[in-house]
């Protein structure tokens, strides 16, 4: 649209007008964005020479020292979060970290050493972040969990023999400690990593419950408990004793899921590290056990992450077994349209009766203004009476809400199609994905998304199906604002011209067996996220589109 020769797009964004004027909103962006950039920096900044420093043991260069870098955890996090611009500063905060503990190598060596950690765990975070990856940031799945570990498993071991190589040549680790100084790099770095991602991206995509709920509460406790018998045990016996750990963390695994045993894993590391500085003489034990940590670690993350999918699925069934409850109480086509005319009619008539009255009233000139305006109150109270019989017959197929997290549109396009594959090979419909690379993720039930995403899609494949000739399916998606805009077209025949108009109207349908409630459903579930959907007219064949909120979390500005 225009408006006093500037041109607006269907956000009512500015997209014409005086090239000054989008110069300056362009330039605001990216201050914006730069002092987003410079803030965040500066924290990682922080966060990695204050892990650094609580991490080392001593001013001198000693295997144990390198047993657990969380700093590198923070590193990956970072990158995983705000992408390739934070690259700058992983490349700097490996030198500060070295000064800050006192064991900052030769300078020469020193940038190598900080170019080898920072281009090694940037390039493996980029490598994760690339669009053919489907990589699920918010590790939502096992497949995600399972390559942030492969990932991280071949970056640290580049980078721990690296290290170690750079060290030898400076002369500041003896050729013989190479290997042992290798395998303790490796160990705490991937110990640093997977201790220290999956709860910075829970909390940074998920902030729920279960961190506070009482069970957590109990479970930590336990952890915690746990702990202290294990120190009593190396105190009294001399023996190491590690295993009593498992319970606690596997416990949180199979009750709370990923979440969960996530935050229970960086308690026990915490836990772990505060005793062993506390109680423990045997330094040179500490890379053993710190691998033992590692088995700990990976152990309770896949296993909730197994008992996430499953009850993921389990939902799923829930969900299908719900939505076909709800249609058999539908019944018939015939039986919903008496059901409406039996319900609507009433309350319609009444209102119309009432209606007539106040315009005979106002016709003759002899009603009373009280009575009339009664009889208007009353004419108005039908038809509110009416609107609520409509809304319960919408709730009667309205899905159920859930919590939302965040979540991928090219996932939910993908398993959308997926679930869709059986019509699409049927009726001889070919799904064209457009999905626009590196989208922010946007917090959604995503059940609900795919079942709105999927009624689109239906309709789309049985207007083509109708025609008898082959066709296809566009999906689109680019960010617009604060919200990711998803496209669905197609080669059909498009709305007729009676329903572009409103094409969401409730039961209404142009299918000869349709209940006409896809189209309605699937704005109820827009709406309810706080997004919009609405029909390109102009488009040839049926073209919609729908909004769907991005998922960033404020940034504290200093």
């Amino acid at each position: 649209m225009t408006e006093a020769g500037h041109t607006f797009n269907g956000h009512g964004r500015l997209i014409g007008g005086p090239l000054w004027r989008r110069d300056a909103a362009a330039w605001t962006r990216a201050r914006s964005h730069l002092r987003e950039t410079v803030v965040v920096g500066v924290l990682y900044l922080a966060a990695y020479v204050g892990l650094d420093w609580v991490s080392t043991f001593s001013q001198t260069y000693h295997l144990s020292d390198y047993s657990w870098n969380p700093n590198s955890g923070a590193s990956f996090a970072v990158m995983l979060l705000f992408g390739p611009r934070m690259l700058p500063f992983l490349f700097v905060a490996p030198v500060l970290g070295d000064l800050a503990v006192g064991l900052a190598l030769p300078p020469p060596f020193e940038a190598a050493s900080a170019a080898l950690i920072g281009g090694t765990y940037g390039a493996a975070v980029l490598f994760l972040r690339h669009p053919r990856r489907h990589f699920d940031r918010s590790l939502q799945s096992m497949a995600a969990l399972f390559q942030l570990t492969f990932t991280t498993a071949v970056s640290a071991a580049v980078v721990a023999l690296g290290v170690s190589v750079i060290m030898v040549v400076s002369g500041v680790l003896p050729l013989a400690d190479f290997v042992p100084m290798a395998a303790s790099y490796w160990v705490g770095d991937m110990i640093g990593i997977m201790v220290t991602v999956p709860p910075a991206v829970i909390l940074w995509y998920r902030r729920h419950g279960i961190w506070l709920s009482a069970m957590s509460l109990r479970q930590v406790t336990t952890i915690l408990v746990m702990l202290v018998l294990c120190y009593l045990s190396w105190w009294i016996e001399h023996v190491p004793v590690f295993y009593p750990l498992f319970v606690p963390i596997v416990w949180m695994a199979l009750s709370t899921g990923f979440d969960g045993v996530a935050l229970g894993i960086l308690v026990a590391q915490l836990g772990f590290v505060l005793g062993f500085h506390s109680v423990m003489d045997e330094v040179g034990m500490y890379p053993t056990l710190q691998g033992l940590m590692l088995v700990l670690a990976l152990t309770g993350l896949f296993a909730g992450s197994l008992v996430t999918e499953r009850r993921r699925t389990e939902a799923v069934l829930r969900l299908h077994q719900e939505s076909l409850a709800r249609l058999a109480r539908l019944g018939s086509v015939g039986e919903l349209a008496a059901a409406i005319a039996h319900e609507v009619n009433q309350p319609l008539m009444a209102a119309g009766t009432y209606t007539r009255l106040v315009d005979d009233a106002i016709r003759s000139g002899h009603g009373n203004a009280e009575s009339t305006a009664e009889t208007a109150r009353k004419a108005a109270a039908q038809v509110e009476r009416a609107a609520l019989v409509v809304r319960r017959l919408r709730a009667l197929v309205r899905l159920d809400r859930s919590n939302r997290a965040a979540c991928g549109v090219d996932q939910i396009v993908r398993e959308t199609a997926a679930l869709c594959r059986p019509d699409l090979d049927r009726a001889g419909v070919r799904i064209i994905d457009l999905v626009t690379a590196g989208l922010p993720p946007v917090m959604v039930d995503k059940l609900q998304i795919e079942q709105a995403l999927l009624n689109l899609v239906r309709n789309s494949i049985e207007a083509i199906a109708a025609t008898g000739a082959t066709g296809t399916i566009t999906i689109t998606a680019r960010i617009a604002g604060d919200f990711v805009e998803v496209g669905v077209r197609d080669t059909g025949p498009g709305f007729p011209p009676e329903r572009t108009a409103d094409p969401f109207l409730p039961l209404s349908s142009t299918k000869n067996e349709g209940l006409g409630v896809g189209l309605s459903l699937a704005r109820s579930l827009v709406e309810a996220h706080g997004g919009r959907i609405w029909l390109d007219p102009d488009t040839p064949g049926a073209a919609m589109n729908l909004t769907l909120p991005v998922t960033r979390p404020a940034i504290i500005e200093p």
